[in-house]
């Protein structure tokens, strides 16, 4: 487990050598395989999770079926983190999307680290008010925003986390299917397809499976505004 990665956490990008070094002691490690699901939405849990390697995504269900992906998490990204201070059912199902690897932090391992930890502590506070800033921006997209716009912002998102530059472009490989993208931007299939393949069409990206080759950002970016 890379002290490194863990400073991407905003939990622990505060922490010298030897606090990362002891804080990394108490981590326990969890492997999944791609499509192995971590826990349930309505399981109960107080530990947090950081992602170690892989991607994970995590989602929830309505009562009819249907399925919601809320976010896409990849290395130093934490979630859990409610249970820690709320005990209660989880809030979502997590999924690994690639084979994946995770650190996790009981609550009362992460009471103790809190004690006498300012640092500590802002970071947490740091992660749960970028998650509810995140959140805020999802409800107002849904308002506000239209598919392909959202459908723009959310390629330009990935490319932000996951993305790799080279001489073509930006290859974002996001690991997701068609359906799965869709649900990150709450629509149909079909209306998500039909923005990319207008987005191809017009030489802002190259679609490839599982994955984007975007090769204009400035207009993509422009469409997601």
């Amino acid at each position: 487990m890379d002290n490194d990665v863990l400073r991407q956490a905003p939990l622990f990008s505060l922490l010298d050598d030897e606090a990362a070094s002891a804080l990394r002691a108490s981590l326990a490690e969890t492997r999944l395989r791609r499509g192995d699901v971590l826990f349930h939405e309505g399981d109960s849990g107080d530990r947090l999770y950081i992602v170690l390697d892989g991607k994970v995504k995590l989602g929830r269900s309505s009562a009819d079926g249907r399925e919601n992906l809320l976010a896409i998490m990849g290395p130093g990204q934490m979630f859990g983190e409610l249970s820690l201070f709320d005990p209660g059912p989880r809030s979502a199902t997590v999924t690994a999307v690639t084979d994946a690897t995770f650190g996790s932090l009981s609550h009362e391992d992460l009471l103790k680290w809190l004690e006498g930890r300012p640092q500590v502590a802002r970071g947490l506070l740091t992660q749960l008010a970028s998650r509810l800033r995140k959140s805020n921006d999802v409800v107002s997209d849904l308002v506000f925003s239209d598919v392909p716009g959202r459908v723009a912002k959310a390629l330009i998102d990935l490319a932000d986390r996951f993305g790799r530059t080279a001489d073509d472009g930006v290859h974002v490989h996001h690991d997701l299917t068609q359906e799965e993208l869709a649900q990150l931007v709450g629509a149909s299939r079909e209306t998500v397809n039909k923005a990319l393949a207008d987005f191809a069409s017009r030489g802002w990206l190259r679609l490839e499976p599982r994955s984007v080759v975007v090769m204009d950002m400035e207009r993509l970016s422009r469409r997601a505004r």
